[in-house]
């Protein structure tokens, strides 16, 4: 629903983008960009492309014209905010200076000042918009080490390899999980988790279910695999990002589970599980859209009442939040995703205005806590200044 109310805002920066664009363009001496026709025409044309999000919604499911229609909407939500800050930018300038000089009117409309201005903006957009898709599409490694003070009998250390929000749909599929797989496999990992948004939405949009399926089940290490819901980890209608469902539709599809059973991905809904006799892992159900029997979720106490603290306690959970309630209950070790760290900048700035720890390394007390900015992207098929990430993590104890 927010996102059909803010349509008349989109509307409105549309015109806004189109006029400065013309104002460009008639400053090029060439007759055809300032004439009527190509003015129609560029107008109808940037109103198709503009309305690709609602294209997409309305497309049929199950088709590929669908698939194709919600990955060119997903590229076009990145470039339109590209090209919305770069428009934006330049023109301030301009007015700017124009003011400064006393003469902003006749400044502003001067040839020199709209080529100067236009080619800038031109040059803002293309070469963030090209560099944010291409970068996307690259999976990075960083490396960590940290040492808890437990002594754990017959283990001095162990490597944990985290990843999250890999967003399996429209835009990630395939060719990501690939990279990700190939670089886990090279880690020599004792402990795979993922950490929430395993699907982005609609298990219909996978781009080859099977394969992904086999690639996931291909993953090695000592203990196995293991994951949490997060909050795109359940079956609803999104419009440009947006949920259309209502709380009371929520539904996650069977074949999510069945998915991760077959892939031999071990979920884990609130509950906790010590393996190998040396340490405790448990997986937390997301905060935002909780589906279980009980329509509920445990409190950080209530989560880990029975775990013996004797051992390490390894916590999973999508949303980096409520530090202080789970060091107070008994985890050692924090592993969240859910942030993208901001994905696409300028959301890498107003990100840490919402979270404690969106990206990274945070000690709380005795409680190490880790935030990954994710394998995959949500909504903008772009990454500008933050990675597609496995996080792999090097853990050493008292022994």
């Amino acid at each position: 629903m927010i996102g059909f109310l803010l349509s008349p805002v989109y509307a409105l920066v549309c015109v806004y983008i189109v006029s400065r664009i013309f104002r460009f363009l008639s400053a090029i001496p060439l007759k055809i960009f300032s004439g009527k026709p190509f003015r129609i025409i560029f107008s109808v044309i940037f109103t198709l492309v503009a309305l690709l999000p609602l294209w997409s919604y309305l497309l049929p499911l199950n088709t590929q014209i669908k698939h194709t229609g919600q990955l060119l909407s997903n590229y076009w939500i990145g470039i339109f905010e590209y090209l919305f800050l770069s428009v934006t930018l330049t023109d301030l300038v301009v007015q700017i200076i124009g003011v400064i000089r006393k003469d902003r009117k006749k400044f502003v409309m001067k040839t020199s000042v709209r080529l100067v201005a236009g080619t800038l903006a031109f040059l803002i957009v293309t070469g963030t918009s090209v560099y944010g898709m291409v970068h996307a599409k690259k999976v990075h490694l960083t490396e960590h080490s940290l040492k808890i003070n437990k002594t754990v009998k017959g283990m001095d250390k162990m490597k944990v390899v985290l990843v999250a929000d890999l967003h399996l749909g429209y835009s990630i599929g395939v060719p990501h999980i690939e990279q990700m797989v190939d670089i886990i496999n090279k880690q020599n990992a004792d402990l795979v988790v993922i950490a929430g948004d395993i699907f982005d939405n609609d298990y219909n949009a996978l781009d080859n279910p099977e394969r992904l399926c086999q690639l996931l089940g291909s993953i090695k290490s000592k203990y196995g695999t293991y994951a949490c819901w997060g909050n795109h980890d359940i079956s609803e209608t999104l419009f440009v990002g947006f949920t259309v469902n209502s709380d009371k539709t929520l539904h996650r599809d069977d074949r999510m589970v069945e998915f991760l059973q077959k892939a031999n991905i071990h979920l884990l809904c609130d509950e906790n599980v010590l393996i190998d006799n040396k340490f405790y892992l448990s997986g937390r159900n997301d905060s935002e859209k909780i589906i279980s029997a009980t329509g509920t979720r445990l409190s950080p106490d209530e989560l880990l009442k029975d775990v013996d603290k004797k051992y390490p306690v390894l916590v999973i959970y999508h949303e980096p939040d409520e530090f202080e309630e789970l060091e107070k209950a008994g985890c050692d070790l924090l592993l969240c995703g859910h942030t993208h760290n901001g994905q696409t900048f300028p959301g890498t700035l107003f990100i840490k205005l919402r979270w404690e720890n969106p990206y990274g390394y945070m000690k709380i007390g005795n409680m190490h806590q880790f935030t990954t900015s994710g394998l995959g992207v949500w909504g903008p098929y772009m990454r500008t200044g933050t990675d597609s990430e496995v996080m792999s993590i090097d853990v050493t104890f008292n022994n």
